[in-house]
């Protein structure tokens, strides 16, 4: 980070009013950010040791100011599917920037966007558009991406669930089945490189597949999170994963062996302590999960949860009946997607804000600890806290300014997504870009 001292031109922003998450609680404090570093400041050091004043001042009336969101599962929005290639490159990328846009409407400042499972040839075409953003990243562009998601293909066929099974592959020769199947650029860093980061931040894979346990120490050597999902694994199969560094679980509970008195499988993570327990995803959007599995999760392991959308496509769209890539059709109604004519779900399009506000109720967790779900939890899990997930001086200054509404029917107080800075510039005001 430049110092003060060394920057051309300031564009000072200073927060006041406003209560910021610290720990388990709310706590009034003001937040200096630039615009030009793109970074929060320390208050005290900028204005008695550089005497710098802010250009503006924000007061937020006691509104709450939180890091911005991050969601490490979602699939696509705004009508685009990460996981299908367009007639060009050009038109791809297209895609994605109405998808940042979009997702940052909804609070989300950083995510990682996921492919399911897929052919190699799909990978080979996707993923170069959706590694790390970069430092060339403008905040006018919205939402940046962290890296790609890969879920999948090396998953368990009995644990598919929407995953096309004649696609889902094992490992068996080793890493060259890796490289085959996602690209050598994909994965390994490329030091020569302007931007040396791989494509891919996270794979979801099924440990007890192949020799895929005997892979995660070289996956994780390359800075790419393991993560246990789509997986039939026994509770020992799954805590031998662990100890050889995957700390993530995909979406708990969903797509994978369930609870059972004497093999606890995979949630059965949860409650060991002998060494540190993984984070976990968690979908708190009504459809995949009854509220209580939810509370059980996180009576067992609060540090642990991460809140995930697990997003499809029409996220971000309005109610309607939308052509599907099978040949069917989806109806849309809320965050609820079913197939037309039916009561089957065929998946979910609920806001991050959504599920923050349903954990809320349901958990009965405190709002800087759930907000800590969406900010704190993700960026430590992603090795990113200190640059994300926080407002410590230093940080990027990704920020959701946090309202709060009460709903007539319910008499319920939900939390709403009032604006949204990136790197130090306002973007979002009342759901609307500036």
């Amino acid at each position: 980070m430049p110092s003060i001292r060394d920057l051309p031109t300031h564009r000072i922003t200073k927060f006041t009013n406003c209560r910021i998450p610290s720990g388990s609680e709310l706590v009034e404090q003001d937040i200096w950010v630039d615009s030009v570093s793109g970074k929060i400041l320390r208050d005290q050091e900028a204005f008695y040791e550089y005497q710098l004043s802010p250009d503006q001042v924000e007061d937020l009336g006691g509104r709450i100011l939180a890091p911005g969101f991050i969601d490490v599962q979602i699939n696509g929005a705004q009508g685009f599917d990460f996981s299908v290639p367009q007639a060009s490159k050009e038109e791809y990328d297209d895609g994605l920037k109405q998808v940042n846009r979009g997702l940052a409407r909804m609070g989300i400042t950083s995510y990682l966007p996921t492919v399911t499972s897929q052919r190699s040839d799909v990978y080979h075409k996707v993923l170069p558009s959706l590694g790390p953003s970069g430092v060339h990243r403008r905040a006018e562009d919205g939402a940046e991406s962290l890296g790609a998601h890969v879920e999948g293909p090396f998953l368990s066929p009995g644990k598919n669930g929407i995953h096309t099974p004649e696609v889902l592959i094992s490992a068996d020769h080793g890493m060259e089945d890796l490289i085959n199947c996602y690209g050598s650029e994909n994965l390994i860093p490329d030091e020569t490189s302007t931007n040396p980061k791989p494509a891919v931040k996270m794979i979801t894979l099924a440990p007890e597949v192949g020799i895929m346990l005997s892979l995660i120490p070289t996956i994780q050597s390359h800075g790419i999170i393991c993560s246990i999902g789509h997986s039939d694994a026994t509770y020992e199969e799954a805590l031998s994963a662990v100890s050889a560094g995957a700390h993530m679980i995909t979406h708990l509970f969903n797509a994978m062996r369930p609870f059972y008195h004497r093999n606890p499988g995979i949630f059965g993570l949860l409650g060991q302590s002998e060494q540190p327990r993984p984070f976990y995803g968690l979908i708190a959007d009504g459809i995949h999960l009854h509220p209580t599995c939810i509370q059980i999760a996180y009576n067992a392991h609060p540090q642990g949860l991460i809140l995930v959308t697990d997003a499809m496509k029409l996220l971000g769209m309005p109610d309607g009946v939308y052509d599907w890539t099978n040949g069917e059709r989806i109806e849309k109604s809320g965050p609820l997607l079913t197939l037309e004519g039916s009561e089957r779900i065929a998946g979910s399009s609920a806001t991050l804000i959504e599920c923050v506000n349903n954990f809320r109720r349901w958990a009965g967790a405190r709002t800087a600890e759930t907000i800590a779900a969406v900010t704190e939890k993700p960026a430590k899990m992603l090795g990113v806290y200190g640059a994300k997930g926080c407002l410590a001086p230093g940080a990027d200054a990704d920020l959701v300014v946090l309202g709060e509404s009460v709903d007539e029917e319910t008499g319920q107080a939900n939390l709403t997504v009032d604006q949204v800075w990136k790197f130090g510039v306002k973007i979002v005001d009342k759901g609307k870009f500036c």
